[in-house]
């Protein structure tokens, strides 16, 4: 699963304002010729990222490219069950990537239109935000 190597700090506050706007940076294509972008904010584990990654390459067989263009860079603690109130924040327990309307999440090259549409659909199940499948500007399809 994808976490970071090392932090500069173990816990983090969980700053609803990081989901507030739009995507600034990472809402165009810049590997693949297709992609899912994001149409909601919210946090995504990064099982949850895995579990998509994983969706998408079973459908591929090892044909084409797969991306993965957001990385589970922030902490979320969390106390132990049944511990009263106060003595500190929790200890970390997983990983979240903030993501907001307009990121590009996923990206496929190397593949046909129908089996990348079909990827990225199976693999934007696995994932707790509505998304919209992209196509590179500068595609043409050859029949």
């Amino acid at each position: 699963m994808l976490q970071p190597k090392r932090v500069k700090y173990r816990r983090v506050q969980k700053g609803k304002g990081s989901l507030k706007g739009i995507s600034q940076r990472g809402h165009r294509l810049s590997n693949g010729m297709f992609g899912i972008k994001t149409l909601e904010q919210s946090f995504i584990t990064s099982r949850q990222i895995e579990a998509a990654r994983v969706a998408a390459t079973r459908y591929m067989k090892r044909q084409g490219s797969l991306w993965i263009k957001i990385f589970p860079d922030k902490p979320i603690t969390k106390k132990p069950l049944e511990v009263r109130m106060g003595k500190g924040k929790g200890a970390p327990e997983y990983f979240v990537a903030v993501v907001k309307p307009g990121r590009i999440m996923f990206e496929i090259g190397g593949v046909p239109i129908e089996v990348a549409k079909e990827a990225l659909r199976l693999a934007a199940q696995k994932l707790p935000v509505k998304t919209k499948f992209v196509v590179a500007r500068d595609f043409e399809e050859v029949i």
